[in-house]
């Protein structure tokens, strides 16, 4: 048995763990938000994950179970007053009045643990009503898709990223631009602050008159980056390093 820990780009985590799943990967810890280790069996072509990784370092491990090791770091949490996020293999009882979501840590962004998420499902919770339209732009898992759905939203999504599309099996591959104009009540765009700002404009033209948008997956230092290319947040809200800001359209 062997390992590797490698570095990500902030917010790209998820999407790291979900590749390395797909490599064969037989467990996976979350060191930071930036690195995880990733433990695999003798067997696993050592040279063509490091060529997949040229930074990983690389560490023979003792012999365990590294699956059971790795599924025990992530336990079931309610999130807000209303999600309850189970792993796929726990069967723990839903709590009375919460909504239940199954996650898996081999999905694409968005198993719930990382604190952009957690503030995303918090926001939208508060501010999606039944017969709503929710949009979620960079969807990753679909996590926020499937939330919204659950509080009796119309949801839909997209991702840039084909594989995260198809990991969570909704969505279209593509980016907000080829959204119709104003047609989301709330729009969820948990991507990097850098596609925040790039992304600004369309962002609150896929909103109607009034409309939500929820903005995370940046830092505590990047909030001012981020409102400098959107109208004033209304709120900002933090949890952890992380922070998501609530922007009201035509504000």
């Amino acid at each position: 048995m062997f390992s590797l820990e490698i570095h990500c780009e902030a917010g790209r985590r998820d999407l790291l763990i979900a590749d390395l799943w797909e490599q064969g990967s037989a467990g996976i810890v979350e060191l930071d938000d930036r690195a995880v280790r990733a433990f695999f069996e003798d067997t696993a072509d050592r040279d063509a994950l490091l060529a997949l990784y040229p930074e990983a370092s690389v560490r023979t491990e003792e012999q365990r179970d590294w699956v059971a090791s790795a599924r025990d770091l992530l336990q079931p949490m309610t999130v807000g007053s209303r999600f309850f996020l189970v792993p796929e293999w726990r069967d723990d009882p839903t709590p009375p009045g919460c909504f239940r979501i199954t996650i898996n840590p081999g999905m694409a962004f968005g198993t719930g643990v990382h604190e952009t998420t957690q503030l995303c499902l918090e926001a939208l919770e508060e501010f999606v009503r039944p017969g709503m339209t929710v949009l979620d732009v960079g969807a990753g898992s679909g996590i926020l898709s499937r939330a919204a759905r659950l509080l009796g939203a119309r949801a839909f999504s997209c991702d840039i990223d084909a594989v995260a599309v198809a990991i969570a099996a909704e969505g279209f591959v593509g980016s907000v631009d080829a959204v119709r104009s104003g047609i989301a009540d709330v729009t969820v765009a948990n991507i990097s602050p850098e596609a925040i700002v790039q992304l600004a404009p369309e962002l609150l033209r896929s909103l109607r008159p009034s409309g939500i948008l929820l903005v995370s997956g940046f830092e505590g230092h990047e909030v001012d980056a981020v409102q400098s290319a959107l109208p004033p947040a209304r709120e900002v809200r933090r949890k952890g390093n992380w922070a998501l800001a609530v922007v009201t359209a035509n504000a």
